[in-house]
């Protein structure tokens, strides 16, 4: 499975950014995607999550809920991260990441992509 992630940038505090996650390759092994985030000196910290099946099931790190929107486009293969009212701390580079498990911690995740920087200004 590939990953490429599209959409980061530089945004002022209170501003939005949306991110894009193109799926390509074995993809059917697919069970969960989601995003993470690091920053320099940190471990990856997980950001949100959705499933892949038909019924769909979001979920989110209590720092993100209620700004952050997972969504997914099936039919082409791609996720998409909503990130609204962006604040200082959000600054990192994000990741998306696929994964064979109903799970939400990096080492369960198989697949990432190259990651996109996100710099939220104040």
């Amino acid at each position: 499975v590939q990953l490429v992630e599209s959409g980061g940038g530089l945004v002022q505090a209170g501003g939005s950014l949306r991110l894009s996650c193109a799926a390509s390759g074995r993809t059917l092994s697919t069970n969960t995607m989601a995003w993470f985030r690091q920053t320099p000196g940190k471990e990856r910290e997980f950001v949100a999550a959705i499933s892949w099946s038909w019924r769909e099931r979001t979920y989110y790190a209590d720092s993100v809920k209620g700004r952050f929107t997972i969504s997914r486009h099936n039919a082409e293969n791609t996720v998409y991260l909503q990130m609204d009212s962006l604040q200082p701390a959000d600054t990192a580079v994000y990741y998306c990441a696929s994964s064979p498990r109903n799970a939400y911690d990096a080492p369960n995740y198989d697949y990432w992509g190259q990651g996109t920087q996100v710099t939220v200004s104040s």
